[in-house]
């Protein structure tokens, strides 16, 4: 009896025991093109991100220039993708963030970190880990339901928050800043 086919576009996908040399192929060539710009180490586990949805890059671009001014006031960087955590076996890379000023690979905590989510990525499953790295807030931007969640961490835990503590700034104002992309595609 055949095997029924499998649809993989919608799926995780893990690989027990020792890796095959086809994913060690794939994730090599990721990092060779720039691919593997978003893939992350949960406690060892290889995550593999797809590529950002186009309204992604349109809330990124925008939210840049919304932080920007607001961090350099603070004496902080806005910056763009960054690897936060403990090392190459187990970091998260935020879409945005406020943090010190080096140059080094690795970054033990931000200041405030920017998720935009996008269809299948794993967003609000990574708020334990920015907990336990001391992340003090935690903006979430949603474009199919075009809303801000922004988070402060307070006795371990995130609380939702109307106004960022840091920047000393309005999350209705900040939202109401953003020219939201048009719906589209959610695959």
């Amino acid at each position: 009896m055949p095997y029924p086919s499998i649809t993989l576009a919608r799926m995780r996908t893990v690989v027990l025991g020792t890796p095959p040399v086809e994913l060690e192929r794939l994730i090599a060539l990721r990092r060779a093109t720039g691919a593997d710009l978003y893939d992350e180490v949960w406690d060892g586990e290889y995550h593999m991100a797809p590529a950002a949805h186009g309204a992604h890059g349109d809330l990124d671009g925008q939210l840049s220039g919304l932080l920007r001014t607001h961090a350099r006031r603070i004496g902080l960087v806005e910056s763009g993708p960054f690897n936060l955590g403990d090392g190459p076996n187990n970091f998260r890379v935020p879409d945005r963030g406020l943090r010190e000023r080096a140059n080094k690979v690795w970054f033990d905590t931000a200041a405030l970190v920017v998720e935009i989510v996008s269809p299948h990525d794993e967003s609000w499953e990574k708020m334990p880990f920015y907990a336990a790295h001391q992340v003090g807030e935690i903006v979430v931007v949603d474009p199919r339901d075009r809303s801000v969640a922004w988070l402060r961490l307070s006795d371990g835990a995130y609380q939702r928050v109307d106004r960022s503590p840091l920047l000393d700034i309005d999350v209705a104002d900040v939202a109401a800043q953003i020219d939201w992309p048009p719906a589209g595609d959610e695959d």
